[in-house]
C-alpha cells in the first residue's frame, strides 16, 4: 500500500466514521435517557435516504402516508390517556384539540406537501427540508406509540420491543420503496486536490455537517436549560421526576433528535452509496459499535469510538474486503472484555 492509497483510505473512513459518529451519540442519548437500546436507528437513515431519492425521481414518497397513519395511532393513545387521567379530565376537550392539531393536521399538511411537491422537480434544498419534516416526527410518535407505555419496563423488555419496531419498519419500507436500491443527487459536484488525493465537495459536505452537529450538541447539553434537563435525566431518572423535568417529555425529546440525526445521516450518504430499505440495519449496527466503545455513556468516547470503526472498515475493505464486516464488529469483543475488568457492577434504581 503506498502513502496515496492509504490518504484515499483514510478519507473513506473518516466519511464514514462522520457518520457513524452521529448515529452512535444518538444511540448514547436515547438510551442514556429512556434505557432503550434503539436499533430502528438504522431504519431512519434508510426512509431519509429513500424519501429523497423518491421525490428526485418524480415520485410522492409514501412515507408521508406512513407518517399520517402514526399521527392517528399516537392520537389515540394520548386521547384515551387524557380520558383516564382524572388530573386531566376537567381541560379535556382544549387538550384534544391540542392534540388533533399535533398529530392529525400536521402529518396531514405535510402529507398534502409531499403529494404537491414530492412529484415535482423542486429545488433540492425543498426537496431535503420535506424530507426531514416527513421523517423527523416518526421519532416521538414511535416512542409514544412503541415505547411510552413500557416506559418502566426492564431494559431487556425493552430492547426486544426495539427488536419488534426494527423488523417492523424494515417490512415497512419494502412496502412503500421496494427492493430496489437509490442514490440521489450530489450536493457538490466540486473536488479539491489535497496534495496527491482528490477529495470530493460531498465528503466534505458530511464530515462538515457531522462535525456542526457534535458542536450544536455539545452546546446544547452544556449550555441550554433543555439540554441540561435531559442530562439529569439520563443520571437520575427518580431524581429528574422528583426536580419536576418530566422524563416522558425527556423521552420523546431524545427521540426527535434521534430520528433527526439518522434522517440527516440518510440525506448526507445517500450520494455516496447506493441505499436500499434495509441497509439501515448494518449503518445503525455500526454506530451502535461506536456506542458500545463509549459505554453507552460517553458522548466522546462514542464519537471516537465511531471514527476508530469507519478508519477500520475502510482499510479492512483493502486487506480483506471479504471480511470486513467481521473484523469491524469483532471490534466490539476486545471492548466488552476490557469494560467486564474495569467497570464495577452498578445497583438498579
Amino acid at each position: 500500500m503506498d502513502i496515496t492509497t492509504a490518504a484515499l483510505l483514510a478519507q473513506d473512513g473518516i466519511t464514514s466514521g462522520a457518520v457513524y459518529g452521529l448515529l452512535a451519540l444518538a444511540l448514547v442519548l436515547v438510551f442514556s435517557v429512556t434505557r432503550v437500546i434503539f436499533l430502528p436507528q438504522g431504519e431512519f437513515v434508510a426512509y431519509g435516504g429513500l424519501t429523497l431519492a423518491a421525490m428526485q425521481a418524480g415520485h410522492a414518497p409514501q412515507t408521508s402516508l406512513l407518517l399520517v397513519g402514526m399521527g392517528v395511532l399516537a392520537f389515540i393513545f394520548d386521547v384515551v390517556a387524557v380520558i383516564r387521567s382524572r388530573d386531566l379530565r376537567r381541560a379535556a376537550p382544549r387538550r384534544i384539540g391540542v392534540l388533533a392539531v399535533k398529530y392529525l393536521l400536521f402529518p396531514a399538511a405535510v402529507h398534502l406537501a409531499a403529494q404537491v411537491w414530492g412529484g415535482q422537480q423542486a429545488p433540492m434544498a425543498l426537496q431535503v427540508a420535506l424530507t426531514l419534516l416527513i421523517v423527523i416526527p416518526l421519532g416521538p410518535m414511535l416512542y409514544r406509540v412503541a415505547y411510552q407505555p413500557l416506559a418502566e419496563a426492564s431494559t431487556l423488555v425493552l430492547l426486544i420491543v426495539s427488536v419488534g419496531v426494527h423488523f417492523a419498519l424494515v417490512g415497512l419500507g419494502l412496502v412503500m420503496f421496494g427492493a430496489e436500491g437509490s442514490r440521489t443527487a450530489s450536493f457538490s459536484e466540486a473536488f479539491f486536490e489535497l496534495g496527491t488525493i482528490n477529495v470530493s465537495g460531498q465528503s466534505l459536505w458530511v464530515v462538515g455537517v457531522a462535525g456542526l452537529l457534535i458542536a450544536a450538541l455539545y452546546f446544547y447539553f452544556e449550555r441550554t436549560l433543555p439540554g441540561k434537563a435531559l442530562r439529569a435525566t439520563a443520571v437520575n431518572r427518580l431524581g429528574a421526576r422528583l426536580v419536576g423535568i418530566g422524563t416522558t417529555q425527556a423521552g420523546r425529546l431524545s427521540f426527535t433528535l434521534a430520528a433527526a440525526i439518522g434522517a440527516l445521516c440518510g440525506v448526507l450518504i445517500s450520494p455516496l452509496t447506493t441505499v436500499y430499505y434495509e441497509s439501515g440495519f448494518l449503518i445503525g449496527l455500526k454506530g451502535f459499535v461506536g456506542a458500545i466503545v463509549g459505554g453507552l455513556v460517553s458522548y466522546p468516547l462514542a464519537a471516537a469510538g465511531a471514527l476508530l470503526v469507519g478508519l477500520l472498515e475502510s482499510y479492512s475493505s483493502f486487506w480483506a474486503s471479504a471480511y470486513k464486516e467481521v473484523i469491524v464488529f469483532t471490534l466490539i469483543i476486545p471492548v466488552l472484555l476490557w469494560r467486564s475488568v474495569v467497570s464495577k457492577p452498578a445497583e438498579e434504581e
